[in-house]
């Protein structure tokens, strides 16, 4: 391992630093430094994102920054720590995984002085490592890069990429790849599996540590609260109702919601085997891994559950001196969740209808055409878009572009009337209820078979489809007629059924 000091650090501070996880005990992570790479290359430095990390742009595309971004130089004031936590991965605990092939160089803030992880994915062996290399290859570099920009575009809370490099070297998985690291973003790195590594051990001083570091950090208005812990596990409950609820709504299928992958920050992490669907079905999975469907589209609520249940358990003893109490209290808790992601749930979903208020049976109605869906195949993405396309055409349209996903025709003519009934009752302008629709249904997802083609592209040196699905996605809610193509599902020969870790 390379000794923590022997490195060279840069002369100035184009990346203003600051460490507050390496302020807490060892015991939290390792000190440990990336590995240098033989030939490193930039790919991309997201300009706009640096900015507003008050990160110096040109410094980062520089060939000093390069290193960086490389593993190759520890800039001034990074104190680099790989992190420990443990999970439960398909519902067996582990009781230590760790940043096995990524390095917490440090935090920054932007002009609203909020802080945010600079990580870098790729970056070496760690203490954590196990039998892997700690590297990744471009492929999975690429996907998290475009599908964590594309979910942010949508609205969706999510770990972002900062910048993207080839290493120059090659990894060995079951066939020789070319390596890459990628730098990610993020309000945090804390996870559920953070929680339980400690807890696992017995080691409730830094169970209660990391809980008041996660006040401090993600939730400071629980410092109010006459109970402080409790306020903070049902905020992460909250905003886990929400991100998955959010989820739903784009037809995002996270592929491994392992407790290690869950950020208590409320945060989409970790962007492995993931997918968006294009036609549409509840049990719909796509990671090579999930052979049980655990993590299946309409699971990913339960899963929420799940996970946020394993969370209450290490907080136990924060939340009464009792154990029978604190059991109660945290069961209390946790019984919300169901209540609260479908009220979530039902906000979104009301938004895509073009719905601005909540009433009995709007979980119903929408649920209805999602049956029809699932029945006929029809698109996720395209359903949704044709019907906020069809209230452009005014006070009667006929909805023809949706009309050929749908086997029944007679369902779908039913299921219409009674949403305009319900859009009625609203008394919108069509033109109003077609704006609205349009800003909560995107035209462009990062459908499976354009990151597919994209990454045997940039196999092979061409960035371009790389550049275009930035460029597209960076706007998913317009219309773009240049990049119509984008819209298309995939054509049979084109249908991705499985994708995989990466790892």
């Amino acid at each position: 391992m390379t000794n923590f000091s022997a490195r060279p650090r840069t002369n100035r501070a184009p990346i203003p630093f600051d460490n507050t996880y390496a302020s807490l005990p060892e015991p939290f992570y390792s000190r440990v430094e990336p590995i240098p790479v033989s030939a490193p290359a930039l790919i991309k430095v997201n300009a706009d994102l640096a900015r507003s990390l008050q990160i110096d742009v040109d410094y980062l595309t520089s060939p000093a920054g390069l290193e960086v971004l490389a593993g190759n130089r520890i800039p001034d004031a990074s104190e680099p720590v790989a992190m420990a936590y443990a999970g439960h991965q398909f519902g067996n605990f582990v009781p230590q995984l760790g940043d096995g092939r990524a390095i917490l160089l440090g935090e920054v803030q932007n002009q609203d002085g909020e802080r945010f992880d600079i990580h870098l994915k790729g970056s070496g062996r760690t203490p954590y490592s196990r039998n892997g290399d700690g590297r990744a290859w471009l492929g999975p570099v690429l996907r998290e890069y475009v599908v964590s920009e594309a979910m942010a575009a949508l609205g969706v809370p999510t770990t972002r990429a900062l910048a993207a490099v080839t290493t120059g070297e090659s990894v060995v998985r079951e066939e020789i790849l070319p390596g890459a690291i990628l730098t990610r973003i993020a309000k945090g790195h804390v996870r559920v599996g953070t929680f339980e590594y400690f807890a696992s051990r017995g080691d409730y001083e830094s169970v209660h540590t990391l809980a008041d570091y996660a006040i401090e950090r993600f939730y400071p208005d629980c410092r109010a609260s006459d109970h402080p812990y409790l306020t903070l596990f049902e905020q992460v409950l909250q905003r886990q109702a929400r991100l998955v609820a959010q989820w739903m709504g784009v037809g995002f299928i996270h592929g491994v919601m392992n407790t290690d992958n869950m950020s208590i920050s409320g945060e989409t992490i970790d962007y492995g085997p993931c997918a968006f669907m294009d036609t549409y079905h509840p049990l719909t999975v796509f990671s090579y891994i999930d052979q049980m469907g655990r993590y299946a589209y309409a699971n990913q609520p339960h899963i929420a559950k799940w996970n946020l249940s394993r969370l209450a358990s290490t907080l136990v003893p924060l939340l009464h001196e009792h154990q029978d109490k604190a059991i109660g209290i945290a069961q209390t808790a946790l019984d919300t969740f169901e209540e609260k992601h479908e009220a979530e749930w039902t906000r979104v979903f009301n938004a895509k209808l073009g719905l601005e208020q909540i009433k009995p049976g709007d979980a119903t109605l929408a649920q209805a055409l999602l049956t029809q869906m699932a029945k006929s195949g029809a698109d996720f993405t395209l359903v949704f878009r044709g019907l906020a396309s069809g209230m452009e055409d005014g006070a009667n349209p006929d909805f023809a572009e949706i009309r050929s996903m749908f086997k029944d025709g007679q369902a779908l003519d039913a299921w219409l009337v009674k949403w305009r009934a319900r859009l009625n009752e609203e008394g919108c302008p069509p033109g109003d209820v077609h704006e609205t629709m349009c800003t909560a249904n995107p035209a462009f997802i990062p459908r499976n078979h354009r990151i597919e083609q994209m990454i045997e592209l940039a196999r092979n040196g061409d960035f371009s489809l790389f550049e275009d699905l930035l460029t597209v996605l960076s706007h998913p809610f317009e219309d773009q007629p240049a990049f119509h193509a984008y819209q298309a599902p995939p054509q049979p020969d084109e249908v991705v059924h499985t994708t995989f870790c990466g790892t």
